[in-house]
């Protein structure tokens, strides 16, 4: 086994592309776009003039084997920013191989050196498999924060 971790880069697009499928199926989702309008998607908000979000691809050797989607949060705390993480996936046949926690790690690393003062995430409440993950990197539930969604 022979991990690395990268940004993602336009050239990408489609493997990203194939990876937000396996999410949504994960998700127990009827609705994928068609490869071509989310290849688009991803190219206009990754890769377009204005980014709102990067991704840090894990490989194993040339195959990706998962993804870690983030952006940023300004105000954090007074004026500092923190690191979000929006989705934390790694492919069905590579998970407990430690991909993860790499990508955990390397975002770490880049929310220090952006400046950030901490990194968040939420997970499902049925999710017993992610929240003992994020519990064995001593994440604590933070409960003090109500979500809210609004469909526009």
């Amino acid at each position: 086994m022979s991990l690395t971790v990268d940004q993602a880069t336009p050239a990408d697009a489609s493997v990203i592309s194939q990876l937000v499928q396996e999410i949504e199926i994960h998700y127990g989702s009827a609705d994928i776009l068609p490869d071509s309008e989310q290849v688009e998607m991803i190219n206009r908000w990754l890769f377009g003039d204005k980014p709102a979000a990067w991704v840090l691809l894990a490989r194993d050797h040339d195959r990706v084997v998962g993804m870690a989607a983030y952006s940023y949060h300004w105000p954090a705390a007074a004026a500092e920013a923190s690191m979000f993480l929006k989705e934390l996936f790694v492919r069905e046949g590579d998970r407990r191989r430690g991909v993860a926690n790499l990508l955990m790690q390397r975002l770490y690393d880049i929310a220090r050196s952006e400046g950030c003062t901490r990194v968040e995430w939420q997970t499902e409440t049925t999710n017993q498999d992610a929240q003992a993950f994020y519990a064995s990197l001593g994440a604590k539930v933070h409960d003090g924060k109500v979500f809210y969604r609004v469909q526009v």
